[in-house]
C-alpha cells in the first residue's frame, strides 16, 4: 500500500515539473496557463515529493524535489527580472504624486454596478480604467460629474467594453484594436498632470490559451507604445503573469518595468495567494510608488488596483 501511494504521488510531482519544464524546451501557448502558475505548481510538485519520500525513502523523490526547487526558484527570479524596485526610493523623494484606478469588473457584475460608481467616484483616483465596464454604464452621469472626461462607453466607440476616466483633459486620445479577436481594447491618452504631460496607456488582452491571439496582441501593443514619447504608465487585464514567455519578451522590448512584489489579482477566492494577471507597467522617467490590491471584488472575478505613481517636475 505504501509503495502505492508512493508511486501515486510521483506520477503527479512528474506531471507538474514535466509540465513547466515543457517551456524551456518548447514555445507553445498551450502551456500559457501553466507558465503563469509556475511559482505554484512548484510549490505543490515540491510538497508531493516530499510526502512521497515519507512513504518511501527513494532517490526519485528527492529528484522531483531538487526539480520543483529549481523551477521555484526560477519562477521567483522571473517576477523580479523587470521590477522598479531600485526606483522606488527616489520616486519618493521628489516628483507629484497622482493615483490610478484600474480595476476589470467584469462585464455580467450588473447587480454591483452602483457600488463599483461609488468606489470610482470616492476613490480620489486622478485617472481611471475600467475593463468589461457595462457595469456602470447606467451610472455614467454621476461618474461624469466627477470624471469629466473619458474615451469609452459612446465616445470614440458604441461599445462599454474598455473607458478610461479623468478628471482633466485629453491632450491625445486615441482608440483602436489589437488584433482580430476583440474592438476597441486599447486607449492612449496625453494628459496634462500639473504641468507634465503623461501618457496614458489601458489595454486588455485576450486569454493566452485562446490560441496565439495573446502573442498577436502584444507584438502589436509594443510598437505602438514604442511610438510614444514622455512619461508613460499602462495598465491592463493581460491575463497572464509577467513570467510567462510572450510577458517577458514585451517587458524587454518595451523597456517597461512593474513593482515587486505585484499584488494578486485572480481567482478572488485565492486571495493574497493567487496571480497577478492584471498589471500596471511603468517607463522611465514615471516611477510606481505603490501598487496596492483593492480588498474588496465587489462581484467581479478579478480585484482592482489602486496605484500611486510620481511624475519628476521640469527643472
Amino acid at each position: 500500500m505504501r509503495h502505492t501511494i508512493y508511486c501515486v504521488l510521483c506520477v503527479l510531482a512528474t506531471l507538474a515539473v514535466g509540465i513547466l519544464a515543457a517551456r524551456y524546451v518548447v514555445d507553445s501557448w498551450v502551456l500559457a496557463f501553466f507558465e503563469s502558475l509556475q511559482t505554484h505548481i512548484s510549490l505543490f510538485a515540491i510538497l508531493l515529493a516530499l510526502i512521497a519520500f515519507t512513504f518511501k525513502r527513494h532517490w526519485y523523490a528527492l529528484f522531483l524535489t531538487a526539480t520543483g526547487s529549481i523551477l521555484l526558484v526560477h519562477s521567483v527570479l522571473m517576477l523580479q527580472e523587470y521590477t522598479t524596485s531600485s526606483l522606488v526610493a527616489s520616486a519618493e523623494a521628489s516628483g507629484d504624486h497622482f493615483r490610478l484606478l484600474s480595476f476589470n469588473i467584469e462585464d455580467s457584475n450588473f447587480e454591483n454596478g452602483p457600488r463599483i460608481a461609488d468606489l470610482i467616484i470616492a476613490s480620489k483616483a486622478d485617472v481611471v480604467e475600467i475593463f468589461e465596464a457595462g457595469p456602470i454604464f447606467s451610472e455614467m452621469d454621476r461618474i461624469l460629474k466627477v470624471y469629466p472626461n473619458r474615451i469609452g462607453c459612446g465616445v470614440m466607440t458604441t461599445d462599454c467594453d474598455s473607458l478610461l476616466l479623468s478628471k482633466r483633459p485629453f491632450q491625445t486620445q486615441l482608440m483602436r484594436s489589437l488584433g482580430s479577436l476583440w474592438d476597441n481594447r486599447f486607449i492612449l491618452a496625453t494628459i496634462d498632470m500639473d504641468g507634465q504631460p503623461v501618457n496614458f496607456a489601458s489595454v486588455h488582452l485576450s486569454k493566452p490559451y485562446f490560441d496565439a491571439f495573446h502573442q498577436i496582441e502584444l507584438g502589436l501593443l509594443a510598437p505602438a507604445l514604442d511610438e510614444v514619447k514622455g512619461p508613460l504608465i499602462l495598465a491592463g487585464d493581460f491575463n497572464a503573469s509577467v513570467i510567462t514567455p510572450d510577458m517577458r519578451d514585451f517587458l524587454a522590448a518595451t523597456g517597461l518595468r512593474h513593482a515587486f512584489p505585484e499584488p494578486a489579482t485572480w481567482p478572488i477566492a485565492a486571495g493574497a495567494y493567487g496571480i497577478t494577471i492584471d498589471h500596471v507597467f511603468a517607463r522611465a522617467p514615471l516611477r510606481l510608488i505603490s501598487v496596492k490590491q483593492i480588498r474588496d471584488a465587489m462581484g467581479s472575478n478579478h480585484f482592482g488596483l489602486m496605484t500611486e505613481f510620481s511624475v519628476p517636475r521640469h527643472q
